[in-house]
């Protein structure tokens, strides 16, 4: 009766311990993912910094996105635009 009883708590022991396994396992997976999302996030977060910084003191930059984004010209500048006569 003893050793029966020992072998169930064993089993349910060595099933605890399995499922327990795995779920370290998910959970180190769920680590390096998101690991590398934060290092991507990061990345991307010093270039915006570094972007912005640009916009803060270089006149050049914001002249260049104001014409990019706004199509601002000079007062003695022509803009030629073309329509796209291709079709996709």
């Amino acid at each position: 009766m003893f050793t029966a009883f020992f072998m169930a708590v064993a089993v349910l022991g060595g099933i605890f311990f399995l499922q327990m396994h795995h779920d370290l396992s998910v959970l180190r997976a769920q680590e390096d993912t998101n690991l590398r999302r934060l290092a991507e996030a990061q990345s991307k977060l010093e270039a915006q910094q570094k972007y912005l910084e640009e916009l803060r003191h270089d006149p050049e930059v914001v002249e260049a996105v104001i014409r990019r984004k706004l199509g601002y010209i000079r007062g003695q500048e022509f803009i030629f635009r073309f329509e796209d006569t291709r079709k996709p």
